[in-house]
């Protein structure tokens, strides 16, 4: 067979991914902090962005001139136009004469004698000398330093340990110690390793760690669930022998073992009941109080509130869009005066990529507001009626009713919330599996299923708890065709406990 040289023209498509349509994909999956973080970087990166200001998203306009504010005032013109010859007071005393107050109640920065001779005292100078200075200028009164900031709980163990302990090897090892304990108060490290790292003897480390563990909040330093129950009832007086022998046997407790505690504990009934009631009083996590980690709140994407023809209103939270807009006139400027390609090619970049962003912000609030109003239009029952009437929906039917694919849905809907006349949720919430109907008529949401099982049990008398068995079969005989597996699961994932449980612990509230 020989071999030769030819030209083949083939034609074929494909997919490119180009860098502004990733840029886009990336920014409609974006929560809101996220959002505001990269165009936050974009700001910083690119020249020819910058951000609006304006609520309605364009640029501020413009304060008029000297000549037009005197056009635009009428007859104040001739009164105002000697007011660079007016003198103004700048003596404290003479302003406190005229207006019959003290300064010193009124500016607490002011640079007058009233701040002044509060300003404090510097080392070398004298009293007499200390009203001649000037105080810090309005720009540098800062509120915030008179508000009191959130203190951790290791901070506040610190400070315990200062008044608690004189020696100097003791707070070493208390502070040793205090950094071992996480968040929930409890110390996670094995004394016997902080001794061997210190060098100090185990028996001061143990003595150290009673200390601390006498410290506020009580049960704090505990090594685990029963010393720290153990810490707040000996605070409390109350570690009794029976009290003793019910926090011994936590297990129990969580099986709800009633006739086995009162065995453990040598009482009846009625006494088990009243020391359960106190350790449910306790704290079992005593450091959350003390939060190193300050707790974002919610911001709903979208808003959904009622319209007066009986529909619903759909709108963007304006608070949750960044507003960017192109300096064209900057560009412009700059552009004259380019000197090299690198410079020309620099600028079309920054041209290019300030048009991409903006109109990519502007399409990915258009396609949220796409997939919310279809949400709406979907689960109008839920929003008009409750949970209960939650219908079944994927994201295939969302994409088929407005004409995107379902990966888009997909990423609209990730990390963003929407608030309703009901709550604030998340969008994928709506989104549910479908549980098939008995009588074979229109199926049932999960998310519904479970609000009714949950309404069940919370509804089921003292002297007839709902086993799943019959769970089963009230739901069969409304409509619902569900397996008691799948009873269980919901009520394991919403953290009810079984049946037996359940009566064991309402026999013992009763």
């Amino acid at each position: 067979m020989a071999l030769s040289h030819k030209l083949e023209l083939r034609q074929s498509q494909s997919l490119v991914m180009t860098p502004q349509l990733m840029q886009a994909i990336k920014l409609l999956q974006l929560s809101h902090l996220d959002l505001i973080a990269y165009v936050d970087a974009e700001l910083e990166r690119n020249p020819l962005l910058e951000r609006a200001e304006s609520e309605d998203g364009g640029p501020e306009a413009p304060a008029p001139e000297p000549e037009e504010a005197r056009e635009s005032s009428g007859d104040f013109v001739e009164e105002s136009s000697d007011w660079l010859e007016t003198r103004l007071d700048t003596d404290a005393q003479a302003i406190e004469q005229k207006l019959d107050t003290d300064l010193g109640n009124v500016y607490q920065d002011d640079n007058g004698r009233a701040a002044a001779e509060t300003a404090p005292v510097m080392p070398g100078e004298s009293w007499n000398a200390a009203p001649s200075r000037q105080a810090v200028s309005s720009e540098d009164y800062n509120l915030e330093a008179f508000v009191a900031g959130d203190k951790t709980l290791a901070e506040h163990l610190s400070e315990q340990l200062g008044l608690a302990v004189a020696d100097p090897t003791g707070r070493l090892i208390g502070l040793a110690i205090i950094n071992e304990i996480d968040e929930a108060g409890y110390l996670r490290a094995d004394l016997a390793g902080i001794a061997e790292r210190l060098g100090a003897p185990l028996a001061d480390v143990q003595a150290a760690l009673a200390v601390v563990q006498s410290f506020e909040p009580p049960g704090v330093g505990a090594r685990d669930l029963a010393e720290c129950l153990a810490i707040q009832l000996r605070e409390r007086d109350r570690l009794d022998p029976a009290m003793a022998a019910l926090v011994g046997h936590l297990d129990l407790v969580a099986r709800y073992d009633h006739a086995g505690l009162m065995r453990a504990c040598g009482v009846d009934a009625e006494d088990l009941a009243d020391m359960l009631a106190e350790l449910r009083a306790l704290n079992p996590k005593p450091g959350h109080a003390f939060g190193d980690t300050v707790v974002q709140p919610v911001i709903p994407d979208v808003l959904v509130r009622p319209a007066p023809d009986g529909g619903w209103l759909i709108e963007l939270n304006s608070g949750t869009l960044p507003r960017v807009l192109v300096n064209q006139t900057y560009y412009a400027k700059v552009a004259r005066g380019r000197k090299n390609d690198a410079d020309k090619t620099y600028l079309a970049d920054c041209l290019q990529t300030a048009n991409w962003l903006v109109k990519s912000l502007d399409q990915r609030a258009r396609t949220i507001l796409k997939v919310a109003s279809e949400i709406v239009r979907q689960q109008d029952a839920f929003f008009a009626e409750g949970v209960q009437h939650l219908r079944p929906l994927n994201l295939k039917t969302v994409a088929e009713a407005i004409g995107m694919h379902e990966s888009t849905v997909s990423r609209v809907t990730s990390n963003k919330y929407m608030a309703t006349t009901r709550g604030i949720f998340e969008m994928k919430y709506f989104f549910t599996a479908s549980i098939p109907a008995s009588g074979g008529g229109e199926a049932h949401s999960a998310e519904a299923v479970r609000y009714r099982i949950r309404k069940l049990i919370d509804d089921e008398p003292a002297d007839a708890i709902l086993s799943d068995d019959t769970i089963v079969k009230v739901l069969r005989d409304s409509g619902v065709d569900i397996a008691r597996r799948t009873v269980a699961k919901y009520r394991e994932a919403m953290r009810i406990p079984s049946s037996v449980q359940r009566r064991r612990e309402k026999q013992a509230a009763g």
